[in-house]
């Protein structure tokens, strides 16, 4: 009882997604096109918001709380 495995096709190349794509291409174009006013108001406030949150999720790297701690010793060649 051999039967023939349908592959599914993923969701973004079925039509639906395609006109699904279409349709908020179109709405983000009016969207823009009669909000411009808005949207270009707020653009300077916008600006000034990314600074503070790149500083906060740019800097999840550093080690906190290795207050006294010697510094890490790269590997290799030294500086």
């Amino acid at each position: 009882m051999n039967t023939p495995s349908q592959e599914t096709r993923p969701f973004w190349k079925s039509r639906g997604a395609i006109a699904m794509v279409g349709f908020g291409a179109a709405a983000a174009f009016f969207m823009f096109s009669e909000h411009r006013a808005h949207f270009l108001g707020v653009l300077p406030y916008l600006l000034l918001l990314a600074c503070p949150l790149m500083h906060v999720f740019m800097h999840h790297g550093h080690r906190r709380g290795t207050h006294g701690v010697a510094p890490h010793r790269y590997e290799g060649k030294s500086r």
